[in-house]
């Protein structure tokens, strides 16, 4: 019977040994999306800029929620509401799709001598370049409104990437667990459209009473929506001691969930 390394410098080898069908699969994944539509990957720019507008346009002048900086303005509301729905929607886009990444893939499973374990690596590629795409629209109204943003976003690439992890780590865990419990996705979409009202995307930590904050923070996103938004906007640094923290839990989810999908993989065939 075939056996399957749990060993993190395997999982980095084989995500070495095949970068280029990585790319090619995201690339693929990228413009497969938008096959067929006059405007193609213009709809990545657009479709973020209209949940911005609803969003916005919900909270601000329906609800007339306010952010609590002492600024009434519905332009930083956007902005900072914007901040945090790139982080989540990575997020979603990568965790709702995982658990039917092997189940949508049965030919690479049984006819094709395929890497599996890095089908959720290239649906993270698609949803970083969508991000990246939310990030350049943010990017470009805060220099229209305010000018440069701060020096602090510099720090955004490392308070992303332990978060990136951490999806990943998630997300080989789903794939793997979608195989043997169809019914996973439908729980997974539930409790992500959950999360998105119990994340700090809509109102800053700060708005929460402060028993609920301690509960607030055990939800993985929240720490990373916040480091987010302090550094893009607010210009302050990441709390490190968290943040390091942060690395090691993620680190560790990742490693977890590929050890899980490895253990688990020698019975796809059999299921599928």
């Amino acid at each position: 019977m075939t056996t399957y390394s749990i060993s993190p410098t395997h999982l980095i080898g084989s995500l070495w040994r095949h970068a280029g069908l990585i790319r090619v699969s995201a690339r693929r994944e990228i413009l497969g999306r938008y096959q067929g539509s006059v405007l193609g990957l213009f709809w990545s720019f657009f479709n973020p800029l209209f949940m911005l507008a609803i969003y916005t346009f919900v909270f601000s002048v329906v609800f007339n929620a306010r952010w609590g900086t002492g600024n009434d303005s519905r332009t930083e509301f956007a902005l900072l509401l914007f901040a945090g729905l790139i982080v989540f929607n990575i997020f979603a886009e990568c965790v709702t799709r995982a658990p039917t990444l092997i189940t949508g893939h049965v030919g690479y499973v049984k006819k094709v001598v395929y890497p599996l374990e890095i089908l959720p690596f290239v649906i993270m590629m698609s949803a970083l370049f969508h991000g990246l795409v939310s990030l350049l629209v943010w990017s470009a109204a805060y220099l229209v409104l305010f000018g440069l943003p701060p020096l602090t976003a510099l720090y955004l690439p490392i308070v992303l990437l332990p978060f990136l992890f951490f999806i990943m780590g998630l997300s080989w865990a789903l794939a793997a667990l979608g195989v043997f419990l169809r019914d996973i996705a439908q729980f997974v979409v539930s409790l992500t459209s959950m999360l998105m009202f119990l994340s700090p995307i809509f109102y800053p930590m700060s708005a929460l009473p402060e028993n609920f904050r301690q509960i607030v923070l055990l939800n993985p996103l929240a720490i990373v929506i916040e480091m987010v938004r302090g550094v893009l906007y607010f210009g302050h640094q990441p709390d490190f001691v968290m943040l390091a923290m942060y690395w090691v839990a993620a680190l560790l989810s990742a490693w977890l969930g590929f050890a899980l999908f490895q253990k688990m993989r020698k019975g796809f065939a059999d299921v599928l």
